[in-house]
């Protein structure tokens, strides 16, 4: 990750968005949504629950009640 200007910002860098697991040595799953978003979950256990959680293609920050996404 390149930290930018502000250092409160973060901007991800070598991954695409989508769901990205390391299982060598401590798991470690990268999840970036389509809209930025970026999450990390290490661990065995947080990784297979990070992994039923997270759905690919779908970006839950900016989705409706019924789950569209926002015009």
């Amino acid at each position: 990750m390149a930290v930018g200007s502000d250092p409160q910002t973060v901007t991800v860098s070598g991954i695409t968005p989508g769901l990205h697991i390391q299982c060598e040595g401590v798991p470690v799953a990268d999840w970036l949504c389509v809209c930025g978003q970026h999450e990390r979950a290490r661990g065995r256990a947080a990784v297979i629950r990070f992994t039923a959680r997270v759905r690919t293609g779908i970006c839950p920050h900016t989705a409706t009640a019924e789950g569209r996404a926002v015009a």
